[in-house]
This record gives C-alpha cells, structure tokens and sequence, in this order.
C-alpha cells in the first residue's frame, strides 16, 4: 500500500484536533465509524502522527491517513502528502537510455 506524509511535522494535524476539541480517542472513535471494516485508527498511531518528540512518524499508510482526513472532514492535501515514487532506474549509465548500440 502507498504510504503518504504527514505535512509541516503533523501542524495542520494538531490544529484540526485544536479547532474541532477532539482528543486523540475522539478522533480514534471518529475513525471507527468511516471506516467500513469498523476499525479505525487507534489512539496511539493518531498521536505518533501528531506527535513532535522521537516517537513521531512521519509516514504512514494511505488508508491511515484516508480514514483521519475523513473523520476530521478535512481535505488530504492540508494534512499529508503523497511521497514521490521509487525511481525503477538505479543503474547508473554512461550513456543515455535512448542511445542503444
């Protein structure tokens, strides 16, 4: 599964928490009920994402974040960002790809 980032070290995160007073089992509940398989996100994987000391993450899965946005009735862009693709050339060239013998 794709794995996003969460913007600016989890800001926009804590100010969504801030502004709709939800605690981090609020939003864990909240997730619980978008979330079609009714598990949601727990409390402690919600505040490794808003968190700011050594135990912060700074990725997380798509449907991690899918099922915050949601609960928070965000929009996805605000709160995390999609990671660049690995790149499938990691043979370095002396000559360019176009130019075969």
């Amino acid at each position: 599964m794709p794995k996003v980032t969460r913007t600016d070290e989890g800001q926009p995160l804590r100010d969504a928490l801030k502004r709709q007073h939800l605690t981090l089992d609020d939003l864990s509940e909240k997730t619980k009920q978008v979330d079609p398989d009714g598990r949601g996100v727990s409390p402690a994987t919600i505040a490794r994402l808003t968190g700011r000391g050594t135990t912060a993450r700074e990725r997380t899965e798509l449907r991690t974040a899918w099922l915050i946005t949601e609960a928070l009735d965000d929009r996805m862009h605000r709160l995390f960002s999609r990671m660049p693709s690995h790149s499938t050339a990691t043979v370095e060239r002396s000559s360019s790809d176009a130019e075969e013998d």
